[in-house]
């Protein structure tokens, strides 16, 4: 499932997506249980898809329409990303992206009236460098949220993982650029059907062992693993 906009193809709306909208994840898990009732369903996320899926989980308990999870690299705590990649190389990280966000942002002005709708004079979007930047002028005003501090304290998956009842795997590096130590879960802060993978190395999304010349993409291996090992279980 590709996030609004996401696709290759404008979203229409004035509105776009965001790392805790869930509604659509929701919709699509049921349109494919219906469509397939007699298949269980497997979630896998990375990165933001990975905060919005936790957010769900916990959000629907055991109502959830998965049968297993995966999250990779989750930005569980979005104040603590949103600061940290200001600093440092997670700088140039940003860059791109709101540059890619800004793109976005310019085309809906094409299409709807933005300024009356949050605010902003087109012209002014380029002023914008950072993602609180961006969400206090965009995301939060679109999407309903006083700011942007308030979006990401509503829509952070963190305060979520307690809910969570469906089997999920939580796989994380403690040197991920874009997230700092305090995004790292305590144990009290899990439920009992969280197993959380934490490692030293793996960057956002990487999770690479091997050598320079002969890379072994460890990650896509452990999640077909995962999937692999619970519909043995269920078959047995």
């Amino acid at each position: 499932m590709h996030f609004r906009g996401c696709t290759g193809n404008d979203n229409l709306l004035a509105r776009s997506y965001h790392s805790g909208e869930t509604t659509d994840a929701l919709e699509f898990a049921k349109a494919l249980s219906k469509r397939h009732p007699k298949r269980v369903l497997y979630g896998v996320g990375y990165s933001l898809g990975a905060n919005m899926l936790l957010k769900l989980l916990g959000e629907t308990g055991e109502k959830s329409p998965f049968h297993k999870c995966v999250a990779v690299s989750p930005p569980m705590d979005l104040k603590e990303c949103a600061d940290k990649i200001d600093k440092g190389i997670s700088k140039y990280y940003q860059h791109r992206l709101v540059k890619e966000l800004k793109s976005a942002l310019k085309k809906k002005y094409k299409r709807h009236n933005m300024q009356k709708i949050i605010g902003l004079k087109y012209k002014d979007i380029q002023k914008i460098k950072t993602f609180w930047e961006f969400d206090n002028a965009y995301t939060a005003p679109i999407h309903g949220f006083d700011d942007a501090s308030h979006y990401y304290e509503q829509c952070s998956s963190k305060q979520f993982l307690k809910n969570i009842t469906t089997p999920t795997l939580l796989i994380h590096a403690k040197d991920d650029p874009f997230m700092s130590q305090k995004v790292i879960p305590r144990a009290q802060e899990l439920s009992s059907s969280i197993e959380f993978l934490l490692y030293e190395n793996g960057g956002h999304v990487g999770f690479i062992s091997g050598s320079f010349f002969q890379p072994e993409f460890w990650l896509e291996k452990k999640i077909s693993e995962v999937i692999t090992l619970q519909e043995r279980q269920q078959s047995n």
